[in-house]
């Protein structure tokens, strides 16, 4: 906290006076705690209420980053560069989207996922993604397609699976796919990502040198069909929590930088971001530390997409924890208005780094088989949560054109 007020005032950030208190509190507290070790139960709750109050410092500070940032922004253009969207989900466009979803977002995940197209092999069902990529152009949205290759546990077709060890057929089958998908919507799909959640892996037992060649000679091939699209990767868990499971050599850092340096023209980088989740999502951040991890990925020079996802829904569930959702929460416990609560302290945060060109939530809707359950923007039931309204209120404030639609 202090490192980052120290660089933030050299750059001529106004610091909040009321920072400087907390801060001399925190420091205050965490000396009387040095000097108490003799008891350790005292020492124990002074410390505890140092590093409370060290949190507390630096969400001041950083909440008047994103307020002067956003304000400089703001300045240079009534639009912020940033692309607001939502993933749309294995399913048929409705009708009730067409309101809801143009006063929100600007853009549309289209799932043009392997496993959902090709669920047998050489048999294609396009129809799903035909009527959502025809829904798109009709509301004027930018259209992301993809992910093409999902290497999570669950992202290939089954079919894929006894193929798994033969590194060169595995390659050729995953090439015409992503050629055939891409030459499929070539002039309607400009932003394609072709690659995802490959540095965690799970798909096909693929080590991280398989993965990393794979994922460029996707990217070669992508760049082939059509050398005006972008290109785009998405790295989940950009902390790195799975590295602490001892299966992994490279960061998620490093993953991506290998890719960047082999020269395959890679465009962004989406960082997925699913608070609460387990074991595929992360622990809850503060503030601050979502701030600098952002900083962190910048280093790679290329822009960065977003992905979001935070559950709605309170732990137990029927008794049960949620498929997938873990045992920790947020400021409040999992709830529509805690989603809520938290869209309105990090999209702005998001909104106010220059390198972020996109910010997507991971589902619009909840449904059976999400990776992320109850993280939908609308109930099962097409109702919309107070998330949404969120989202549309900083929709309406940092992009006119949003709003003159609306």
């Amino acid at each position: 906290m202090r490192n980052q007020h120290a660089v933030w005032e050299l750059a001529g950030r106004q610091i909040p006076d009321n920072m400087y208190e907390v801060s001399r509190e925190t420091m205050h507290l965490f000396q009387k705690a040095v000097v108490s070790q003799s008891d350790m139960d005292h020492c124990a709750e002074l410390s505890s209420r140092a590093i409370t109050k060290a949190f507390d410092a630096a969400e001041i500070l950083t909440q008047a980053y994103v307020q002067q940032r956003l304000a400089v922004r703001r300045q240079r253009s009534l639009n912020l560069p940033v692309s607001i969207g939502c993933e749309l989900g294995f399913r048929r466009p409705r009708e009730s989207w067409d309101e809801q979803f143009r006063e929100a977002f600007g853009a549309a995940v289209v799932p043009v996922e392997w496993r959902h197209i090709e669920p047998k092999e050489g048999k294609y069902n396009w129809e799903i993604n035909d009527a959502q990529v025809d829904w798109c152009l009709r509301n004027r949205l930018m259209i992301v397609g993809g992910p093409l290759f999902d290497l999570s546990a669950n992202g290939v077709p089954e079919w894929l699976q006894p193929w798994a060890g033969d590194v060169l057929n595995l390659q050729s089958f995953v090439s015409d796919f992503v050629e055939t998908a891409i030459s499929r919507y070539v002039g309607r799909i400009r932003h394609w990502e072709v690659v995802a959640r490959g540095n965690t892996g799970g798909a096909l037992s693929l080590n991280e040198e398989s993965r990393l060649a794979l994922a460029a000679r996707i990217l070669e091939v992508a760049r082939k069909v059509d050398e005006e699209i972008q290109l785009i990767v998405r790295v989940d868990q950009p902390w790195g929590e799975y590295q602490s499971r001892g299966q992994h050599l490279l960061s998620p850092l490093q993953f991506v930088d290998a890719l960047v340096r082999s020269g395959v023209g890679l465009s962004a980088v989406n960082l997925e971001i699913a608070v609460g989740y387990r074991p595929n999502g992360t622990a809850s951040r503060d503030l601050h530390d979502f701030s600098r991890i952002i900083d962190r990925w910048s280093c790679l020079g290329i822009p960065l997409n977003v992905t979001l996802a935070f559950p709605s829904a309170p732990k137990p569930v029927n008794g049960r924890s949620p498929n997938n959702v873990g045992v920790d929460c947020w400021k409040l416990p999992f709830s529509s208005e805690a989603q809520a609560q938290w869209i309105d302290q990090f999209l702005p945060l998001l909104m106010a780094k220059d390198t972020v060109t996109g910010v997507y939530w991971a589902a619009l809707s909840d449904m059976p088989g999400q990776r992320y359950p109850h993280c939908g923007l609308l109930t099962s039931e097409g109702e919309a949560k107070p998330a949404l309204r969120e989202i549309v209120k900083y929709r309406r404030t940092y992009w006119q054109s949003g709003s003159a639609a609306v």
